[in-house]
């Protein structure tokens, strides 16, 4: 594992860094200091603690020509007797290199990925929320460096680490979605599954669209049939129906969520039968119609857990969902949160603690 060189400015200004708005918002504030680490010559050559600042990049930059970048999300909580835990970062850890191979990026070996996080982490621990459903928000991402307008792979590479204390996605209100029955984010064979801006970037414009029609956000469909349900952006997505959790199975167009895999668990570990299948847009509209789809809601690393208002189709018109705040929804991510924040017992591996510094 290699060890992350801790400069002595990036220790002192986070020392002295301190937040006195009530209301963290998402992404509003971020630590300033940083992990930076370069890789080059088919190697990682070294991690380093810095502060935060602006980067230096060679307009002919790879990514800036090629978007060869990928990134992660994942948070940190504090529990109740003050010690700070990363929640199952090995996954994202994975999914991280996952969208490395895809993206002809070198993979972080899992112990170094895990150790920086840790590491940023632990000089961050002041910044870290106290209240339940708050977070140190961390942004893992890496982007090509080499210089030269050729496409290719790059063989240069930078690895940064962000951090942001944060509050909730949502302020709690139930969303309504927008179903995108023409757009497509991606297709079978490309990069769906990865983590990775290209995927963010192509579901902005129907975003812009969902946004004008009052919408807060976007539902995917597939890239064949226009038919099957697929994700919503940055987010996972579940039905209730007949009283069984129905959440559409993975593929390669849609992201493995670790919020999304954690409220499987937590619903089987609560007796709450879940299915993964295939699931058209046209079954979920007739089920909300048939009062037989009595709440759906999305989920991810940033929102946790957010009910469904309603859905909207391509001629406007508009499904409300008989239960907008979402009984079982509601009931597994508040058991989600206190398993995060260590006032529930966590299942095996899903906390890692970080150690304390006292710098």
């Amino acid at each position: 594992m290699k060890k992350v060189e801790i400069h002595p400015d990036a220790v002192e200004r986070v020392k002295k860094f301190t937040i006195n708005d009530p209301q963290l918002g998402f992404g509003k504030y971020v630590a300033p200091i940083m992990i930076q680490a370069l890789y080059d010559h088919g190697e990682w050559q070294r991690f380093d603690l810095l502060p935060y600042g602006p980067l230096q990049l060679d307009p002919c930059s790879k990514v800036l020509h090629y978007g060869q970048e990928i990134f992660e999300g994942m948070k940190v909580f504090r529990h109740p007797d003050d010690s700070i835990h990363m929640f199952r970062p090995e996954m994202n850890a994975r999914r991280f290199n996952l969208s490395a191979r895809r993206m002809a990026m070198p993979e972080i070996p899992e112990e170094d990925y895990l150790n920086a996080c840790a590491t940023i982490s632990a000089y961050c621990k002041h910044l870290i929320p106290k209240r339940l459903g708050e977070s140190l928000y961390l942004r893992p991402f890496m982007i090509a460096t080499e210089v030269g307008l050729g496409i290719k792979p790059s063989k240069q590479f930078l690895f940064i680490i962000v951090a942001s204390p944060s509050g909730s996605y949502f302020a709690g209100d139930a969303v309504k979605v927008y179903i995108e029955r023409d757009d497509i984010r991606c297709a079978p064979g490309g990069i769906g599954f990865a983590k990775t801006g290209g995927n963010y970037a192509a579901s902005l414009n129907s975003y812009a669209k969902t946004i004008q029609l009052g919408c807060d956000q976007t539902m995917w469909l597939d890239s064949v049939e226009h038919k099957y349900i697929e994700e919503m952006s940055g987010m996972n997505f579940f039905a209730v129906i007949d009283n069984k959790v129905v959440t559409p199975t993975l593929t390669d167009t849609i992201l493995d969520g670790v919020t999304r895999k954690s409220i499987i668990d937590i619903a089987r570990a609560e007796k709450i039968e879940v299915e993964e299948r295939k699931l058209s847009i046209d079954e979920v509209l007739k089920a909300v119609q048939e009062g037989r789809c009595t709440e759906a809601f999305v989920c991810g690393t940033a929102a946790v857990v957010a009910p469904i208002a309603s859905f909207m189709d391509k001629d406007q018109s508009v499904y409300k969902l008989r239960d907008s705040q979402g009984k079982i929804g509601m009931q597994l991510r508040e058991k989600l949160i206190a398993i995060q924040a260590g006032r529930f017992d966590a299942p095996q591996g899903w906390t890692y603690p970080v150690r304390d510094l006292n710098f």
